[in-house]
């Protein structure tokens, strides 16, 4: 367990390193180290418990974060100057962590939205939109047209209805019809046409291009339907054409998508994306172990969570193998991770390229270091599951989906994959919605909270000013989930976060 003092914190008694809880001047005496701070030292960055030997290990959270450059006294800052990456083994051990759920005896419940027809049939929603999608890049601003004139005095006939929004992105023309891309693109529209908190839904292309709505629809195995029109701007005979006739395909489906009711509804519902972004010496402290607490609540109670970012869990998958399930689910981790090595090779690009420079400022280093914080988002709980990007999630419990760390393309897999509910924590700050999914935002440290409180839904600072507790607040933080799912709005819903948000993750040749 991790032990506070005024100035410190210390994760593990075997660490070589602690972290400053606040700025430290140089002459700070740590009494419980019994070191002598040599510098300033940021607050969240690591201070050298004991000397280190140039070349060696350096842990914290017990595990290897990386290998000291150049011989490190007691009480240096440890961080880009003379810490760096290296390769060590890690010890897999399969199946060694996996620990029997203890499911509750009454599962908590919300007020969700049960669709019994359409593509959605038989799944529940937290939220209940029209989408507008564009298929191609080149319908983006039809689509955005068409949202727009559906102002919430316009919607106001509609009181079941939270908006109607238009999703576009940069790609949909200008890649290989068969190729890779092609299908995670498609694929991740499948899931965005299938979710639950979409009423309905409108595809709007230009015509020509690669992306046909036609075939993704028959590739998806769904047709044109009460809830599913699409139509192009070339065939409509152009732009003020297209917009009137997206505006009169939704009016025709309003009165259906508004025809719903919330009803209870058991938390297993929930499909929970797990998000981390502008993280700090302090996200593997703080808010990654609440959220972790969370997660590990929310499986209790049967439901699900998404664990993803894939660039960001290198370093600490054996983490996660310990708890798979089954030596095939920890294959498939594995598995992806190898084909992340062969992909940043491919791009002459290497995997610790993350942490971000901001990430760098909040005081981590490596992207190991990262990762360790970045995996307890996932609890303890077993992994269940390991699923490719944007397919989607049918297992209960927690689930691995292959995503890229970047926080927008990484969100719109998981929403694809199934999330009706995303939380994502942050250290350094953001800014963030994920349409048609709420998303409640956790900050890590009190000083965020106190600047963008406007943005943050919970403070999990809390904890290193010794106010709240991991467990407190993973409580605190479901019943937060619960509510959101209810339908009370989170504060980037409230500033109308969302929709520019949906970034599929484009692979392969831009032709």
């Amino acid at each position: 367990m991790p032990t506070h003092s005024t100035l410190t914190i210390r994760l593990h008694p075997a660490d070589d390193v602690v972290i400053a809880r606040v700025e430290l001047a140089g002459g700070t005496v740590l009494a419980d180290e019994g070191v002598t701070v040599a510098g300033p030292i940021p607050p969240g960055h690591k201070v050298a418990a004991r000397p280190l030997a140039a070349g060696e290990a350096v842990r914290r959270y017990n595990q290897v974060i990386g290998f000291a450059l150049r011989a490190i006294a007691a009480g240096e800052h440890v961080h880009l100057h003379n810490l760096a990456m290296g390769t060590f083994a890690r010890e897999h051990a399969v199946g060694a962590d996996v620990r029997a759920t203890a499911y509750v005896d009454s599962p908590a419940t919300f007020m969700g939205i049960v669709r019994r027809e359409g593509p959605a049939a038989g799944r529940v929603a937290t939220r209940n939109y029209v989408g507008i999608l564009s298929t191609v890049n080149c319908s983006a601003t039809v689509a955005r047209g068409i949202a727009a004139h559906f102002t919430a005095e316009r919607l106001g006939a509609f009181p079941n209805v939270d908006g109607v929004v238009a999703l576009t992105h940069a790609a949909g023309c200008g890649m290989d019809v068969a190729g890779e891309g092609m299908r995670v693109l498609r694929r991740t529209f499948a899931g965005y046409l299938r979710h639950a908190n979409f009423g309905a839904v409108v595809m709007v292309g230009l015509g020509c291009e690669v992306n046909q709505a036609g075939a993704l629809l028959d590739e998806a195995g769904l047709r044109e339907s009460p809830f599913i029109a699409s139509f192009s701007i070339q065939d409509s005979g152009g732009t003020a054409k297209s917009i009137a006739r997206g505006i009169d395909l939704v009016e025709r489906m309003l009165p259906r998508v508004n025809a719903v009711a919330r009803e209870p509804v058991a938390a297993s519902a929930l499909v929970l994306g797990l998000q981390c972004g502008g993280s700090d010496g302090y996200s593997g402290i703080t808010a990654n172990p609440v959220l972790g607490a969370a997660t590990d609540l929310l499986v209790r109670h049967g439901g699900t969570a998404i664990l993803s970012e894939t660039p960001e869990i290198h370093g600490a998958e054996h983490l996660l193998t310990r708890r798979a399930v089954s030596p095939a689910v920890a294959a498939k981790l594995i598995a992806r991770l190898d084909w992340w090595e062969d992909y940043t090779a491919r791009e002459r690009g290497e995997m610790n390229n993350n942490p971000s420079p901001g990430n760098k400022a909040g005081g981590l280093t490596t992207i190991l270091e990262k990762a360790l914080g970045s995996v307890a988002k996932g609890g303890t709980t077993r992994l269940v599951d390991v699923v490719e990007y944007a397919e989607p999630v049918t297992s209960r419990g927690l689930v691995f989906m292959d995503t890229p760390g970047y926080d927008p393309v990484s969100a719109t897999g998981q929403v694809a994959g199934g999330a009706n509910l995303i939380v994502f924590t942050t250290g350094r700050g953001s800014a963030y919605g994920c349409a048609p999914t709420p998303s409640l935002k956790l900050s890590t440290n009190t000083a965020l909270w106190q600047r963008q409180q406007d943005d943050i839904d919970l403070n999990c600072g809390e904890i290193l000013d010794g106010t709240a507790t991991v467990d407190g607040l993973g409580r605190t933080l479901f019943e937060a989930m619960l509510a959101t799912a209810s339908g009370v709005k989170t504060k980037s819903e409230l500033f109308g976060y969302g929709e520019n948000e949906f970034v599929p993750w484009q692979l392969g040749a831009v032709m």
